[in-house]
């Protein structure tokens, strides 16, 4: 086989094919119906797995197949078959489950021989268990229905009034949900098709309602939530202080992180929920039921107690939305006045250090009219003093007069060496800014 058939399925005209083509054209036939005859039972079995779990499993897949002289899985497969006991034993892998499903014809026990016995090990907890038991169609529809519980038991005629399923959803001595098909002359395709609609109905199911729980833990703490919101919204009324509007904020940002963690703790097994659910409702779209009188149908049942768990999961998903949206919008307002309350601090500060600056300047105008007085008044007091010692030495001037003439020169003298300098610093500090 050349490598552009075993990528991509065969060449088209010698061209490369895509990595992914054969993947991407094979998933359409990844889980194909398998053809059952009547008499049958099938037995299912799903059990979450987790990476290292479904890779365990896979390893033990292969020494089965091993043992029985058959190909393995394969590293990328993501189901395979084998004949095993006289029956067919289907093995499947999905994304948080692997499933094994075993049909063969009645036993004479309990059950009919399967491989879930001693030698079986599992690959994760059980978390679906479904019994399909395909018979031929009595006369009377009541006649096949014996052993199931009255008060929840579901009968609906399907495949066009071929066949008619029916079911009370609990478990059996074994720990199986039984299901009774009284198949009236469907084709053995048709036949299989149908149990596995039925036998995807009850395991998505279960799978769905994994969300539950999780919706119940979180609704104590979404609540939680949106009172301290409420109370921080009231108490955003009062306060007006940039100290209390800080405090607040810190309150919503907690009541925040403590929602997004939960948040993000529950997004997978909610979406998973989801798209659990839409299959269910796909499944019963596709088995195209119609109601048995003197029972309940499928889709009623499932309606009045599914349904509201799919509900409550919904709602408590739609209110970490919302709450988170609310928290989002009060933290943003909160935002906004902590930052107003700062930018007027702020200004007030730039006002009180101009005021300083003016006052500085004020002082130093002051000090710098001191400090000419000053200098002028000892440069007066040096020409004294020289103007004396030049009258001893019989200069003809009075040393009075020289005095007081001196002193307008030397404060105009002063004055002008005083500005020149605070000009000099002045244009200093405006060549540093």
């Amino acid at each position: 086989m050349s490598e552009d058939e075993q990528d991509g399925g065969s060449a088209t005209f010698g061209f490369s094919s895509h990595i992914l083509r054969a993947a991407v054209l094979g998933e359409v036939h990844a889980r194909p119906a398998h053809p059952l005859d009547r008499p049958r039972t099938v037995l299912h079995l799903a059990f979450l797995t987790g990476p290292e779990e479904a890779a365990a499993d896979r390893l033990a897949l292969d020494r089965l197949a091993l043992s029985l002289g058959v190909g393995g899985s394969g590293p990328e497969m993501k189901h395979c078959r084998f004949d095993l006991l006289g029956g067919v034993l289907r093995w499947e892998q999905h994304t948080e489950f692997t499933t094994y499903t075993f049909d063969a014809p009645p036993g004479t026990g309990r059950l009919p021989e399967h491989p879930f016995g001693v030698a079986f090990r599992e690959p994760g907890p059980l978390i679906a268990a479904v019994r399909v038991d395909v018979r031929s169609a009595p006369v009377r529809t009541e006649d096949g229905l014996d052993g199931f519980d009255p008060i929840s038991l579901c009968v609906s005629r399907v495949a066009e009034g071929e066949a008619v399923v029916a079911t009370d959803f609990r478990q059996d001595a074994d720990g199986f949900t039984r299901i009774r098909v009284l198949d009236a002359g469907m084709s053995p395709s048709r036949t299989g098709t149908l149990v596995q609609r039925l036998i995807e109905i009850e395991t998505y199911r279960t799978l769905a309602l994994l969300g539950l729980p999780e919706a119940q833990r979180l609704g104590p703490g979404i609540r939680r939530i949106e009172t301290g919101l409420v109370a921080s919204l009231e108490a955003m009324k009062e306060t007006r202080g940039l100290t209390d509007n800080q405090r607040l904020l810190a309150e919503l940002t907690d009541l925040a992180a403590a929602l997004e963690a939960d948040a993000a703790a529950t997004a997978y097994r909610f979406g998973a929920t989801r798209a659990y659910h839409e299959i269910v409702e796909e499944r019963l779209d596709a088995i195209r039921e119609v109601h048995v009188q003197g029972y309940g149908s499928w889709r009623g049942f499932l309606q009045r107690r599914f349904g509201p768990a799919m509900r409550t999961c919904l709602a408590i998903e739609n209110r970490q939305t919302d709450l988170a949206t609310k928290l989002a919008r009060a933290a943003n307002l909160l935002r906004t006045r902590v930052d107003v309350e700062l930018e007027r601090q702020n200004r007030d500060l730039l006002h009180s250090m101009n005021l300083r600056a003016r006052l500085q300047l004020r002082l130093q105008q002051t000090v710098e009219g001191l400090s000419v007085a000053a200098i002028s008044y000892y440069v007066v007091s040096l020409i004294g003093k020289l103007a004396e010692g030049a009258h001893v030495e019989g200069l003809p001037f009075h040393p009075e007069l020289v005095t007081a003439l001196s002193v307008p020169l030397v404060v105009v003298a002063i004055w002008l060496v005083v500005r020149r300098i605070r000009r000099h610093h002045a244009g200093s500090r405006s060549d540093v800014h």
